[in-house]
């Protein structure tokens, strides 16, 4: 059978051939046990049901052995013999070319180079899920395939729940992750209801079909880097940053400490990871000896080198490495996927990988006790160096959340509203009063050609969109502007591209919309393919999560998830080719809501009445809440943002003199 005619096929009418376990993927690790007998019976059961009967005897105890060997089922026997990877949009089967441009974009988050775990479907952060199943998979691909410009298909947490009648104007797909009833978001409801088949982890733009690789990241830690330095008046030549982590999100690290000019130091404990990101260049060396790792950090330093290195042990160890030969860190923060603490998401010191992962299936209980204990040696590692003038910085993983619960020494002496911890989140600090606040986040787009050419005329013709803006930009923002024309003018040279032919820049409402509508231009000339629109959640207004976008919010609003509901309603309605909107993220499951979009440009009047319609809400909608929390860039924000549109007419905040109190 051809590539489209798989696709067509969707769950096919005979039964595959049992596929052999391939150990040189990096798989998923096992999950814990938590089914009780009758549970896994209905696991079983909701498994089958995407089956005809004639095949449930064989496929029975295949699934039961996969539940007890993996602790889900994942359905291997199903996995696609073709590549998975992003093809030009033109490859794909269909009647809808919006549809078309969401297959690819989910292929590319299924592309071995892209995907943590692409044979349990998982894009990132351990748990960050496409689908959970591959009858998902090849279902959805089917509908796609089938889908017209006047249907909508309805995904349920990975399962497709069917085509709907709608019109040319609504999504074409509608994505919910994890929308649990609220009482039911912890740690352990995950485990329970993803074994069950009925829900699943979206991560933020893993179930969104969003996720370009590290570059998502990249640029945000580059700003993030960037500025960090800048709080505490140094130079990044030379400059030493400290971190772990080298997974789908955390991989960007090193190459955001080389663009951004510093020496990286960045733990990793899976040797398999390590490898990848060594082999893709985005980590310059590789240590296994502490020793040998200080030597070469001090000549880094002495010589003001551009250098990343990639430790492969366990990061408590490094920081108190450091301590002990006394190395001066100037920066620090931690990457590690803490939202999933008990899981895979964070490895306790002192044992190795493979023991971790064989007591977290094995002996649950006794990891979190480990990986608690090493939380607490890890911090107080970080305190040691912060005492010498280290300036640490929560990544938003959820670190010092975790932290603090396992007892250790993270809290502020004198704790405020939103300032309960020793250590500020990176949006608290930098990016929610120098970016998000002014409605800068990371756009980015995807060429649908997968031609290179088409991605260098997408750079070039965003650097002269940025640069005529620049020009009339207030000062507020000049800062911001000089940043984004920096990355972008050496987007090509940093080889970033993993997967699709795929770029990010931050970008505020202003710049989203000339760049998305110069693009349009460019499609309908003939100069460059489709282009797919999109943003990490990790934005102005797509989240609501209280230890990391929203954290700057300080006017008791930021455990509230308005925000986000409305971003993905105001989304669909004004023109986008899909929209998602997700429990759990990047800080763990019951601690966020995040909502996200994509769409379609094709070069045709209605992407250009869309584009405008929604990129204006799509950042406005998330200004117009921190200016309501006064938070002061969100409101001169918000009242530039007036001026340029009659129709937009926001509640400004009085603010109140501190001395009436």
């Amino acid at each position: 059978m051809t590539f489209q005619e798989q696709i067509q096929q969707g769950i096919p009418n005979q039964l595959p051939q049992p596929k052999p376990y391939e150990t040189n993927i990096n798989h998923a690790p096992k999950r814990k046990e938590i089914l009780g007998e009758e549970e896994k019976k209905l696991a079983l059961k909701n498994a089958l049901r995407y089956f005809d009967p004639k095949f449930h005897a064989e496929l029975l105890p295949e699934f039961r052995q996969e539940l007890e060997d993996y602790g889900r089922i994942y359905m291997y026997r199903f996995r696609p013999d073709y590549e998975m990877k992003a093809r030009p949009i033109t490859e794909y089967p269909g009647k809808s070319e919006q549809a078309k441009a969401i297959m690819l974009m989910i292929q590319n988050n299924l592309d071995y180079a892209v995907a943590q775990h692409p044979h349990e479907l998982i894009t990132y952060g351990g748990n960050g899920a496409v689908f959970s199943n591959w009858a998902q998979y090849l279902l959805t691909m089917k509908y796609l395939s089938e889908m017209t410009d006047e249907q909508t298909l309805v995904m349920y947490s990975g399962h497709p729940m069917g085509l709907f009648p709608s019109h040319k104007d609504a999504p074409r797909v509608v994505v919910t992750n994890g929308m649990m009833i609220p009482n039911y978001s912890k740690p352990d409801d995950w485990e329970k209801f993803n074994a069950l088949g009925v829900t699943q982890y979206g991560q933020m733009t893993a179930g969104s079909y969003m996720y370009i690789g590290p570059q998502g990241i990249v640029h945000g830690t580059t700003i993030t880097a960037l500025n960090a330095f800048r709080k505490i008046n140094k130079e990044p030549k030379g400059g030493l940053f400290v971190t772990s982590g080298l997974g789908g999100m955390s991989g960007a690290q090193p190459k955001a400490g080389n663009i951004a000019g510093c020496v990286t130091v960045c733990a990793e404990v899976n040797p398999k990871i390590t490898k990848i990101r060594h082999d893709q260049q985005w980590v310059n060396e590789i240590y296994e000896d502490l020793d040998q790792l200080v030597e070469r950090v001090r000549k880094a330093q002495e010589n003001k080198e551009t250098v990343s290195m990639a430790y492969l042990g366990n990061v408590v160890e490094v920081w108190e490495k450091f301590d002990q030969e006394d190395l001066r860190i100037d920066i620090g923060s931690d990457q590690t996927s803490l939202h999933n603490p008990w899981a895979g998401g964070y490895y306790p010191v002192g044992q190795s990988f493979e023991e971790s992962n064989v007591m977290m299936a094995e002996d649950p209980e006794l990891f979190k006790e480990k990986v608690q204990e090493s939380l607490r040696r890890h911090a107080a590692a970080i305190n040691k160096h912060t005492e010498k003038g280290t300036y640490f910085f929560d990544y938003g993983n959820a670190f010092l959340l975790e932290a603090s619960r396992a007892g250790a020494d993270v809290m502020a002496e004198n704790p405020t509203l939103g300032r309960e911890f020793k250590y500020p989140s990176y949006v608290q600090d930098i990016m929610g009063p120098m970016c998000f606040d002014y409605g800068f986040g990371p756009f980015r787009w995807v060429c649908t050609s997968g031609k290179p050419e088409d991605l260098q005329k997408t750079d070039d013709i965003a650097c002269a969109v940025l640069e005529e803006i620049q020009q009339h930009s207030p000062e507020e923002i000049q800062q911001q502007m000089r940043d984004n024309i920096q990355w972008i003018k050496g987007a090509q040279e940093n080889k970033l591209v993993v997967g699709s032919q795929a770029r990010i820049l931050y970008a505020d409402a202003e710049g989203r919309m000339k760049i998305a509508e110069a693009f349009n231009k460019a499609i309908k000339n003939g100069e460059i393919g489709p282009v797919v629109l999109g943003r990490d959640h990790h934005d102005v207004s797509g989240t609501d999560s209280p230890y990391r976008e929203t954290s700057n919010i300080y006017d008791g609003s930021r455990f509230t998830a308005d925000m986000a509901i409305h971003n993905v309603i105001g989304d669909s309605f004004r023109g986008a080719t899909w929209v998602s909107i997700h429990n759990g993220g990047g800080v763990g499951w019951g601690e966020v809501i995040n909502g996200g979009f994509g769409m379609l440009l094709d070069g045709s009047d209605d992407a250009d009445r869309r584009l405008k319609s929604m990129l204006f809400w799509d950042v406005n909608n998330g200004i117009s809440r921190r200016s309501w929390a006064r938070n002061e860039g969100a409101i001169f924000a918000i009242k530039r943002a007036m001026e340029v549109e009659p129709n937009l007419k926001v509640t400004l905040p009085n603010l109140v003199d501190e001395s009436l109190f």
